[in-house]
């Protein structure tokens, strides 16, 4: 090993473990050595300390015990001349750097009031590492990158953050160069930074890179399913971590003539390093520092260095020997799974379509193989090159796919996708489906080039990539014309009736299994539907039979079965097998969930729900407001404002997001009286339901009760509608406390 590197580590092991110290005594003398301490919102304390020492730190005077094994580590810092041929000094040296990081980052959270100023992150806690490092595990995330220190100009920091998002490589970013950070550089040019973008700045300083190394040692306890304590279990965390969490270290920029020794690094980032060594992370440096080329610890390399920039990202998968699976797409903007949660905001606003500006749909139809002429993208109308900036534009999407194995029922499978495959492209927006889609595209895409065009060739290219063994053919017809969306929208309703009609005949007690979709933890990390042959998804887009395909289509898809095994209380529609399903999968955040009751334990919502319905105490009974409707409602809040206090996955009693399908089932809210609790609704959703409401209540014997139930054109206040129920006499008026 070079005797430069394992000189500069262990002296920066010392200082870290000399800072770590003093900060300590600090700590101790304002507060007490039984002061408990710790990360937020985490089962591990201070994790990598538990993974690397098995001691699970609780107390500052825990902290000391610590920080004793850090020193025993500490080799003496070398003569300068001494070589030294081999990495076991510097490696410790390593272990010690990051047992003292630790230490002085989680004392910073001795202040309840500590929190990192932006773009600064700090810790991950549990609920994020198990949302995020699962696709670690299942290949989703092929590996991440540490990111330390600071790029030439801005744009090289922008480059070599999209070159890592396309390839949907994690980035984490800590430490500066010189003062400049790659965060900030990306700030500087409003990059969005966040885990929804993959971009996750943990702080300026070098010592942050622990909380990427942490995150690293939990994801092998809690995904490795390793149980620290001993000895042979950090030998399996770290071994867990090279064979498994491809992840390498950037090390960006030079500080020349640190410590006036002409180095190109500081010795805190040499000590730094040597910690992700142990980890089997090799470090790729942009700068001519020694380099460590026999393989050991690493796979590959330790320390490659003097890689330029345009080929950085290419050596470090090299290094670290990772497996792409990469598909480039004719598109000009980069496309991946790291821009999925992007977020296209007013103030970059190019143009719009759907949501609550425009007409628009998307309808997904498997047709006979000599029917759809592969790779056909056809354009009816304007393209964006056409719009007023800022303004909304009509949409429909009408994709035709043929195979030999294709069936009909996958049709909705198949189109539900479509979210998927449109949120992964750089500056695009995408959310909801069917006939209540949003898209926004990004000023920047379209100063790139991006048209609608692209859109049909991320759809053909991801349909025949992600369904192979099903989809031979696909064709996409994207349309702008105002008069033929609107004709086309009433055909394509009219498939959508026909669809759920499948599903109507089924019960919740025919069947074993319910059926689970995540696929909108994208977009809300906790949330779960559980899909049931009377309760479709939130979205309205998947129902029993929907997921079923899917599952048929891929298992490790976003839809499995979920055996609804013993059952707890059946009023309320609670089962064993459900909620265990669903505390897994909510990453911890709920432990119950009622199936056909608002008010205890109720289903979570994401934020594509077609209807929300919510409880009104004073008219003991519930309202429903529909994504379309913009107008005031009794409970004195918007649609929108209901949505916003909501969704993201949080169970909330009294409020509800579903599907139109479910309004008129007959598992509808049934441990609160179900169909009769509705006193109010908007007119159109009314309208548009009517058929099957009326259908419902002559079932329930009171066809009458359509006449009772309020709009907006009877009352948009609670003392209107409490006047307008009495005054018709409306059934809710007699039955229990809806709360208690």
């Amino acid at each position: 090993m070079s005797k430069i590197i394992a000189s500069a580590a262990i002296r920066g092991a010392h200082k870290y473990v000399t800072e770590a110290e003093t900060r300590l005594k600090e700590a101790i003398g304002t507060y007490k050595p039984e002061k408990k301490v710790g990360f937020p919102n985490t089962a591990y304390n201070l994790p990598l300390i538990l993974a690397l020492l098995g001691l699970k730190v609780e107390t500052l005077k825990d902290c000391q015990e610590a920080l004793g094994h850090a020193k025993d580590l500490l080799p003496p810092v070398p003569e300068e001349s001494l070589w030294l041929p081999y990495l076991g000094n510097a490696l410790d040296a390593g272990i010690a750097t990051l047992i003292a990081e630790e230490i002085i980052e989680a004392l910073k959270y001795l202040d309840p009031s500590y929190k990192p100023e932006p773009p600064w992150l700090g810790f991950t806690d549990d609920a994020i590492l198990r949302t995020q490092g699962i696709k670690l595990v299942d290949g989703r995330m092929p590996g991440f990158a540490a990111c330390v220190g600071a790029l030439p100009t801005n744009r090289d920091a922008v480059e070599l953050a999209r070159g890592l998002q396309e390839r949907n490589i994690l980035i984490f970013i800590a430490g500066d160069s010189q003062g400049r950070s790659m965060a900030e550089q990306l700030q500087e040019e409003d990059i969005e930074m966040g885990w929804d973008t993959y971009i996750v700045p943990y702080g300026k300083h070098v010592g942050a890179a622990v909380y990427a190394l942490n995150f690293a040692a939990r994801g092998a306890m809690t995904f490795g399913g390793i149980k620290p304590g001993s000895f042979d279990a950090a030998r399996k965390i770290l071994l867990y971590n090279k064979e498994r969490v491809f992840a390498f270290v950037l090390a960006l920029g030079a500080d020349p003539g640190v410590n006036g020794t002409g180095q190109l690094l500081t010795d805190e980032k040499y000590a730094t390093a040597a910690g992700a060594i142990n980890y089997g992370f090799p470090v790729i440096a942009d700068v001519p520092i020694p380099q460590i080329l026999p393989r050991g610890i690493c796979t590959y390399e330790h320390v490659v260095s003097g890689v330029s920039l345009d080929k950085i990202i290419q050596k470090a998968v090299e290094v670290r020997g990772l497996k792409l699976k990469l598909s480039k797409i004719p598109i000009p903007v980069p496309y991946g799974a790291s821009f999925e949660g992007e977020r296209v905001r007013k103030e970059n606003l190019y143009v719009e379509f759907g949501g609550k500006y425009s007409t628009a749909f998307e309808l997904l139809r498997a047709k006979p193989m000599g029917e759809v002429e592969d790779g056909l993208i056809e354009l009816v109308g304007p393209d964006i090159d056409q719009a007023q900036e800022g303004k909304a534009m009509p949409l429909g999407v009408l994709i035709d796919v043929a195979g030999r194995n294709l069936k009909t029922d996958f049709e909705p499978v198949l189109e539900r996708r479509i979210h998927h495959f449109i949120s992964c492209i750089n500056g695009v927006m995408h959310i909801g489906q069917r006939d209540i889609p949003w898209v926004r595209i990004s000023k920047e895409a379209y100063e790139k080039g991006f048209r609608l065009k692209h859109y049909g060739e991320v759809l053909i290219a991801k349909f025949k990539e992600d369904f192979g063994a099903l989809v031979d053919k696909v064709q996409v017809k994207v349309i702008t014309d105002q008069a033929q969306v609107e004709q086309l929208l009433k055909e394509a309703r009219e498939i959508y009736r026909q669809r759920d009609e499948r599903v109507l005949g089924m019960k919740d007690e025919d069947v074993e299994n319910f059926y689970s979709c995540i696929l909108c933890q994208s977009y809300a990390p906790n949330h779960v539907c559980i899909v049931t042959p009377q309760r479709l998804g939130l979205c309205g887009a998947y129902t029993w039979l929907d997921c079923g395909a899917s599952y048929e289509m891929d298992q490790h898809g976003p839809n499995k079965p979920v055996p609804k095994g013993r059952v707890i209380e059946q009023i309320l529609g609670i089962w064993e097998g459900v909620n265990a399903y669903v505390k897994g999968a909510s990453n911890g955040n709920l432990e119950s969930v009622s199936m056909y009751s608002i008010m205890q334990d109720p289903q979570t919502s994401c934020g594509c729900f077609e209807c929300l319905v919510a409880v009104l105490p004073e008219t003991n009974g519930v309202m429903i407001a529909s994504r379309e409707y913009q107008g005031e409602t009794p409970i004195g809040m918007t649609f929108s404002t209901m949505a916003g206090e909501v969704g993201g996955g949080v169970q909330t009693p009294g409020f509800l997001g579903v599907g139109k399908l479910y309004l008129t089932s007959e598992k509808f809210i049934s441990a609160e009286g179900g169909i009769k609790r509705l006193v109010w609704m908007p007119s159109e959703l009314k309208e548009e339901i009517k058929d099957r409401l009326e259908k419902r209540l002559a079932e329930i014997g009171m066809p009458e009760l359509f006449d009772k139930i309020a709009t907006e054109k009877d009352a948009t206040t609670s003392e209107e509608l409490v006047e307008f129920l009495q005054r018709v006499g409306h059934p809710v008026l007699e039955l229990e406390p809806i709360v208690a």
